[in-house]
């Protein structure tokens, strides 16, 4: 259990890794993106006012004339949101302010003092609960003469834009909270399906090692008995060693009859290894169904004889089949052979074979004793066997009907069964033509 829950483990580990990577990449992605364009608009808006030229005449009286080519400093377009300007000198004194905030002089000075000390465009000011951004650019004053011509250009003030980034910051802070929340549900959900994916991906190995061990406990309890058969038959053989081999021929036949128990379970476990390790390429070729359910009938119709047993067939014939004739023929001794073992003398057997659309469909009833329900699902099970009081008794390990379930399954058909107890039972099994 601790192996089982080891690898379950991993498998969480492996896959909330994988999953908690992607979703961190792409939450961080989504903010990135959104924070880069809400920092790009910030900074558009600081810089919607460049290098300012303002044009100032020699002659004071014709100041006026020249206003009209004056560029405007502290022109605000405010899309709703919080921005003002301000004008100042080369000490940092305010010489014009230009708003739609209504503030207080005492705070529009606050500001200034502030950015013109720090004079850093990526800090922000906090100030009456509000959080502001700014940018600083100078404004050249152009002097012109009498006659328009320039005569001389100075840089003397400079323009303090400010931006109310409050409701923006609380945009990106609000958005990381949404996303940290939703990341961490996504995940507690993600964990809950990978536990439960977990489980159910380890269950057909942790069945599969089940039936490895039980397989492995079977096949030692059922060589043991044929063992100690052939050790209490050799202690006896030690103990009369000057008697003839002709006096001790019982417990040389019983050790005969062990190794033979031990020879036929020997090769049933070969031929279950055989055939559920990876197919090898096997050689199709048509053959009629019919002809090779037939010769099966007739090699086992001395053992139903013996028992007394009417056997009724109903083969149709002229069904052709382009497979594996050899799977076809073990399938169908497997399962006659199956029946003729538990039907009871004087009992009886129905064999048939038919056609339906492109499947070819093989059926064998048998009377007798039936399979109880709660069995039905564990028959085609290595080493099952229901009726336990007759286990070794007509020498029968079990192995038969696993056989016949991995021939069915490399020919891609299927087999089942049916049972009515103290009545009769019926193996069928489907293949296509």
């Amino acid at each position: 259990m601790a192996m089982f829950n080891k690898l379950r483990n991993k498998f969480l580990v492996l896959n909330m890794s994988v999953t908690s990577g992607v979703i961190a990449a792409a939450f961080i992605f989504v903010y990135f993106i959104t924070y880069s364009n809400l920092q790009s608009d910030i900074r558009n808006r600081l810089q919607a006012h460049p290098d300012q030229v303002r044009v100032e005449s020699e002659n004071p009286d014709k100041q006026g004339l020249q206003s009209g080519r004056q560029s405007t400093v502290g022109h605000i377009v405010a899309d709703g949101v919080n921005v003002f300007q301000i004008e100042v000198d080369a000490d940092g004194n305010i010489i014009n302010i230009n708003s739609v905030v209504n503030m207080s002089e005492k705070t529009y000075r606050q500001f200034v003092e502030i950015a013109w000390s720090k004079r850093d465009a990526n800090d922000v000011i906090s100030l009456n609960g509000r959080q502001w951004r700014y940018g600083i650019s100078p404004i050249r004053i152009q002097t012109v003469g009498e006659n328009g011509i320039p005569v001389a250009v100075d840089q003397k003030n400079y323009s303090i834009t400010f931006l109310d980034v409050t409701e923006i910051n609380r945009t990106l802070l609000q958005l990381l909270t949404t996303l940290l929340i939703v990341g961490f549900a996504t995940l507690i959900i993600i964990f809950a399906v990978s536990f439960c994916f977990a489980n159910r991906a380890i269950k057909p190995i942790r069945e599969s090692w089940d039936k490895q061990k039980q397989f492995v406990a079977d096949a030692s309890h059922e060589l043991k008995t044929p063992l100690s058969i052939i050790h209490a038959n050799c202690d006896a053989l030690m103990a009369n060693k000057d008697d003839t081999i002709q006096n001790q021929m019982k417990w040389i036949n019983y050790i005969r009859i062990g190794t033979d128990r031990m020879a036929k379970l020997v090769n049933g476990l070969l031929t279950l290894a055989r055939t559920e390790a990876p197919p090898k390429p096997l050689r199709s070729e048509s053959f009629v169904v019919g002809d090779i359910v037939n010769n099966v009938i007739r090699s086992m119709e001395p053992a139903a004889a013996d028992k007394s047993i009417d056997l009724a067939c109903s083969i149709a014939p002229d069904i052709i089949s382009n497979g594996y004739p050899d799977c076809v023929r073990q399938l169908v001794e497997i399962l006659l052979e199956n029946a003729i073992k538990y039907t009871d003398s004087a009992g009886w057997i129905e064999l048939s074979l038919v056609k339906t659309n492109r499947h070819i469909e093989f059926s064998i009833t048998n009377s007798g004793a039936g399979i109880a329900r709660k069995d039905l699902p564990k028959v085609f099970e290595r080493f099952f066997r229901g009726d336990r009081s007759r286990i070794h008794e007509d020498g029968s390990y079990g192995l038969g009907l696993a056989i016949a379930k991995s021939i069915i399954e490399q020919l891609g058909g299927e087999i089942k069964v049916t049972s009515v107890e103290n009545e009769s039972t019926t193996f069928s099994f489907t293949i296509s033509q």
